[in-house]
């Protein structure tokens, strides 16, 4: 009896010290939505998801994606902010929500956007659409083959708008990407989502996203709402260098679509930070230069390094740098040399391309034949050593 008392008291340890070795959570809130995914957008790490490869529609949240092409056009200067559209018929006609514009008359790209973003026109999205592709069916193409470059295989778009269709349709898993990019691509465009309010006409209009009044650190995106669709929230916050984006398709109503992001929201930004590891071109180390006029050359990474964690894990990560032979000349900048691990508890996260920091020149023809030599025979020997 003694003996089993003991082995079940050294059970007992180790079962403790294993919990206390892991990083104890809560779950994800349930949400009301039928489907949804909540994702950090510098890194794409996805925190949680339900059915997030749903096809559903997304109403108003179609607008994401009209802004985007918009955007998009006035980078690729194919129009301007400053164009004064020609309002249609069909246009000032359009049914469901709208920023009141007159038939016959123009107004600006900016005006439109804000009318779209802001108030979630109907009518501004018509004319955009009309003023980018000449029909809204024209556009509706373009929308799709901008979704095929994002990655958005499981979307389909019928018009500007978000007005019912069997065939117009996403998922929460490509509206994010659609979101991210967004955001990324096209900053100054962004800044208009979390614009309170809009006055056109003398006509004061009110962002429909009010999480914008509950949390400062939210500055998008979009609502939608149609019978057919429910009720549809595409949400972003950023707080530092951490910013999550939720996407909420089919609630069951506008409260719900709101307390079920803020939940989502909440939970990232309190388990959950995205740091910048390693910054873009920071020497991490250096390697011997084989025949080139540099004896050495520093190598980084590309671009910056940043992981989204369990808030608490960032102090058991560790960088494994590679020790090397050495490299021959010539170098470029940007050239792959070798590569980083990151490690954290000592289990591999991830690995990492180091590139040259800065080009390296091959020496005269007789000092390089000479270094290549050197370099044959070092690293023959040394190869030697390690089979």
């Amino acid at each position: 009896m003694r003996f089993d008392l003991r082995i079940l008291f050294i059970f007992f340890l180790l079962s403790i010290s294993n919990i206390s070795s892991q990083t104890l959570i809560p779950d994800p809130p349930e949400v009301n939505a039928k489907s949804y995914i909540l994702v950090e957008a510098h890194t794409n790490e996805i925190i949680s998801e339900q059915n997030a490869d749903l096809p559903s529609g997304l109403a108003s949240l179609t607008k994401i994606m009209t802004g985007y092409v918009v955007a998009d056009q006035i980078e690729k200067g194919f129009i301007s902010k400053e164009d004064q559209v020609l309002i249609s018929e069909v246009c000032w006609r359009m049914e469901g929500s709208r920023m009141f514009i007159q038939e016959g008359k123009r107004v600006s790209v900016d005006d439109l956007l804000k009318g779209m973003i802001i108030q979630s026109g109907n009518d501004a999205s018509c004319a955009l659409a009309e003023h980018v592709a000449g029909t809204q069916g024209d556009f509706a193409v373009l929308m799709n083959e901008y979704a095929f470059e994002l990655g958005m295989l499981d979307s389909n778009f019928v018009n500007p708008t978000g007005l019912p269709d069997v065939n117009h349709y996403s998922t929460a898993r490509d509206l994010a990407k659609l979101s991210i990019r967004m955001i990324n691509d096209f900053p100054e465009h962004y800044s208009l989502y979390k614009e309170k309010e809009f006055t056109f006409d003398d006509i004061r209009q009110l962002n429909r996203n009010s999480l914008l009044w509950q949390d400062d650190s939210v500055d998008g995106i979009k609502t939608g709402h149609t019978n057919d669709s429910g009720y549809c929230l595409a949400g972003s916050a950023i707080r530092g260098e951490t910013r999550f984006v939720s996407i909420v398709l089919k609630s069951a109503s506008e409260k719900t679509r709101i307390r079920d992001t803020r939940r989502l929201l909440d939970y990232a930004f309190r388990f959950y930070q995205t740091k910048t590891i390693v910054k873009a071109y920071e020497p991490l180390t250096t390697v011997d230069v084989w025949a080139g006029i540099d004896g050495k050359v520093s190598l980084g990474l590309g671009s910056d390094l940043k992981i989204t964690l369990q808030r608490n894990k960032f102090k058991n990560l560790e960088l494994d740098l590679p020790s090397s032979l050495g490299v021959r000349a010539p170098i470029s900048r940007d050239q792959k040399l070798d590569e980083l691990i990151l490690l954290s508890n000592g289990e591999r996260i991830q690995s990492y391309d180091l590139v040259a920091i800065t080009d390296v020149k091959k020496k005269s023809f007789i000092s390089a034949l000479w270094d290549n030599l050197i370099f044959s025979i070092y690293s023959f020997f040394m190869q030697d050593e390690t089979t």
